[in-house]
């Protein structure tokens, strides 16, 4: 019965200590968020890959990873980065449309329709953006 007292202690003191932490944003998301917005993309995609660290499941630094990649023209980890938002939250819109893009730019014209089918069944923000998508899809299809 000790035992049992005693660990229910220590689960509840945990869950006081560290229950404040959870939702927040961290320093290093805010930090890396400014930089980012200054242009500074170096130091920002440093910044964005610490609070990874720290909360691997933060969707948005993933997000903000792929956008750094996307301005460095690194296809290959901007689409690593897009896929792990999608994995994190497959519902991120922002996440789909900027895959269906990279996928038109790499002639991948299938997947660029799937995207397209997932992105008309989550969009609730960005929607207008999916005319777009659709247009240059059909220009640049056979």
């Amino acid at each position: 019965m000790k035992k049992l007292y005693f660990l229910l202690c220590i689960f509840i003191a945990n869950l006081l200590l560290f229950f404040p932490l959870y939702g927040k944003e961290s320093k290093y998301f805010t930090d890396a968020k400014k930089l980012y917005q200054e242009k500074n993309f170096e130091d920002s995609k440093f910044l964005f890959e610490k609070d990874i660290v720290f909360n691997p499941k933060n969707e948005i630094s993933y997000l903000y990873l792929a956008k750094i990649f996307e301005e460095k023209e690194d296809e290959v980890y901007e689409e690593l980065n897009l896929n792990t938002v999608l994995l994190l939250n497959p519902k991120n819109e922002e996440a789909i449309y900027m895959l269906m893009q990279l996928k038109i730019k790499q002639s991948d014209f299938s997947a660029t329709k799937e995207l397209l089918k997932k992105f008309n069944l989550v969009c609730f923000s960005i929607c207008s953006k999916n005319k777009k998508i659709e247009k240059k899809l059909e220009s640049l299809s056979p």
